[in-house]
């Protein structure tokens, strides 16, 4: 089994609702989210902060969409171990690192606690239409860090 963490992204477009993403990537989002729920792990951090996130944009009853039930997965499985995994991040007060294991970057701040789950777990980020993670290539690489981008084509500005 690989290890993934999953930007609020995915879900949103799998969820076929408040996206410009087109039906190719949302095929491509409900798929992988299928197939994480299923065969996968996949890692949160133990403050919350990404589970925070994806209440904000998703649905606790895990329906009408995939992106839905992806969270409600991820939420009613973050203490048990198996398939959805905690791990310790820690802020830090430099805002131009966000996180203790990050060094000084530019990415934008929310995209921080995915990239910090990522490095200190060994995680693959999945993305689907966030610019910032092609525009961060080298901060990622530089960190061991890969992101599987699910729609190229929307994953640029």
């Amino acid at each position: 089994m690989s290890v993934f963490v999953v930007d609020t992204n995915v879900a949103i477009v799998a969820n076929f609702r408040d996206t410009h993403a087109d039906i190719s990537c949302q095929v491509s989002c409900v798929n992988k989210l299928e197939s994480l729920i299923k065969r996968e792990i996949i890692v949160v951090d133990d403050k919350g902060l990404i589970i925070s996130e994806y209440q904000k944009h998703l649905k606790f009853s895990g329906a009408p969409g995939v992106g839905d039930a992806f969270f409600k997965h991820v939420f009613n499985h973050q203490h048990g171990g198996r398939r959805v995994q905690r791990v310790t991040i820690l802020q830090c007060a430099d805002e131009r690192r966000g996180f203790e294991n990050l060094p000084k970057n530019d990415l934008d701040p929310s995209d921080r606690k995915f990239l910090a789950v990522a490095v200190a777990s060994g995680a693959v980020i999945v993305n689907a239409t966030d610019s910032d993670w092609g525009q961060k290539k080298a901060l990622t690489d530089s960190l061991n860090v890969t992101v599987e981008q699910l729609c190229p084509q929307h994953a640029t500005r």
